[in-house]
């Protein structure tokens, strides 16, 4: 299909507005269809001064996931892996993690694959890991790791588990993971511009930036490394739209060919573990996740495949009608700039406009309750009850005027994984946090009025106060010491 001049104008226009309201210092998008790339746009400065294109190179952080499951299939259809293993067998590391409860399977590539393997969500701790060396990522299961679930049960999104699969991935193809990704799936597919080290890059590689209360910092950019399974590479508009259209080609009468057969295509795009409404809030879709990817249940299209990526300064999106064949990618340059909200309403114009110009469409609790008696977490419970008390006391440490920010950033570093003040620093999380008390007047030394947790893992809790309520909410990092590895301080005023 090709679209009208005025939804590409549109398009273009959720894109622009983005970098005009300073959301992000550039950001870049294409539209494909079955042909190729039909369109691009881009806007804001890369950093050279000059606006970003389809040959900009960004890194794509999660996306890299599909990259990682297709990688591994290949090696399944030579006979050099197989999805049922125990994760064990590549990395035999893995065998002095405590399971948690006796009768648990150690996970397999299959659950690890669909994000079932019982490991906790561990974004921003493991968005800070992509460097780590083998040796190191031993160290951390040898030191333990903490489950929010029996693995095979349920959905979680863990990158460690796809660390894992990088492993298993380089030890059935005899080499390092990015050479085996590069040489078996993006160098047969003429995928150039991807690649997993920015030194690599044959265009313009732009900078991740971090917005510190109005002003850019740059970020570091890390290497390769033992992480790279879950988000290592880099890639272009162009490059990315490529891969994306091989991928949904598999769901037509004529598939591409391709180092991945059609029918492992599908099977990527195979909804394989029901995603909780909690995952993604507020939407109307059905959600699973399938191999390195999400697959939405759309009323009016059919399935929506998709992924999003972010990393420190960094914001990719990749999504696209299996039905139909067309699709967005679309990139930032900004820690958490949430690209996807944009691409998502750029996919819903073009499919408003194909399925109007008759194109074939198809014919837990908010307490945690659930989630607290799954069997074998009681000690992630305890854990995050552990961090609950260890948070309120360094919040009413920071409120002390006899605490410096020195000390102040001290006693968090006890309790945070050092990802926290990578992300925001500990003197403006502790201002942030005492504006938040001062603005609804909370009482730091009362019980929680209020409860809640999505799992184990997690956990908000509201704190009274004399104009409002006071939320804070941890995420414990996937470590057998249950240290913090998000905390936010939010004020809820009180309704006049």
């Amino acid at each position: 299909m090709t679209p009208s001049s005025d939804v590409l104008d549109g398009i273009d226009a959720l894109f622009r507005d983005r970098v005009a309201a300073g959301t992000t210092p550039s950001s870049v998008w294409g539209v494909f269809d079955r042909q190729g790339l039909v369109a691009s746009g881009g806007h804001g400065d890369r950093g050279d001064g000059q606006a970003p294109d389809a040959d900009t190179v960004y890194r794509i952080a999660s996306c890299t996931k599909s990259v990682t499951a297709a990688t591994l299939l290949t090696l399944v259809a030579d006979g050099l892996a197989d999805l049922d293993a125990p994760i064990t067998d590549a990395v035999p590391a893995f065998a002095a993690v405590d399971l948690p409860s006796s009768d648990a399977p150690v996970p397999t590539l299959r659950m690890l694959l669909t994000m079932s393997g019982g490991l906790p969500t561990d974004d921003p701790w493991a968005d800070r890991q992509e460097s780590i060396g083998d040796d190191d990522l031993d160290a951390v299961l040898r030191a333990g790791l903490l489950f929010d679930s029996v693995p095979g049960t349920r959905f979680a999104y863990s990158n460690t588990g796809y660390a894992l699969l990088g492993r298993a991935v380089a030890r059935a193809a005899g080499t390092s993971f990015t050479r085996a990704a590069t040489d078996r799936v993006l160098r047969p597919l003429g995928l150039t511009d991807t690649v997993f080290s920015a030194a690599e890059a044959r265009g313009w590689v732009v900078t991740g930036q971090r917005d510190d209360d109005g002003a850019w910092t740059p970020q570091p950019m890390t290497g390769p490394g033992a992480f790279s399974a879950i988000g290592g590479l880099f890639s272009t508009v162009r490059d990315l739209s490529r891969w994306a259209r091989h991928l949904a080609s598999a769901a037509s009468d004529a598939p591409e060919p391709g180092p991945l057969s059609p029918a492992d295509r599908r099977t990527m795009q195979q909804a394989m573990r029901v995603v909780p409404p909690a995952v993604v809030p507020g939407s109307a879709r059905v959600t699973g996740y399938g191999f390195g990817l999400f697959v939405e249940q759309d009323a009016r299209s059919g399935e929506i495949v998709s992924h999003s990526g972010g990393y420190p300064g960094f914001s990719a999106h990749m999504r696209w009608s299996t039905e139909l064949g067309i699709g967005v990618v679309a990139f930032e340059n900004t820690t958490q700039a949430k690209v996807s909200v944009a691409a998502d309403r750029a996919l819903d114009a073009l499919l408003t406009e194909a399925l109007a110009d008759g194109a074939a469409g198809p014919e837990q609790t908010r307490d945690g309750v659930g989630s607290r008696s799954a069997p074998g977490v009681r000690r992630t419970v305890e854990a995050a009850r552990a961090a609950r008390s260890a948070v309120s006391a360094l919040l009413r440490a920071w409120a002390s005027p006899d605490v410096d920010d020195r000390e102040a950033a001290d006693l968090a570093s006890t309790i945070c994984t050092p990802n926290v003040p990578l992300d925001r620093p500990w003197a403006a999380r502790r201002r942030a946090a005492l504006e938040a008390v001062r603005a609804v007047g909370a009482d730091l030394g009362a019980e929680p009025v209020d409860e809640q947790s999505a799992v184990p893992s997690q956990l908000r809790w509201w704190l009274p106060g004399s104009a409002g309520r006071l939320r804070v909410e941890i995420r414990l990092a996937p470590l057998a010491a249950g240290r913090v590895q998000t905390l936010v301080v939010t004020a809820e005023p009180a309704e006049r």
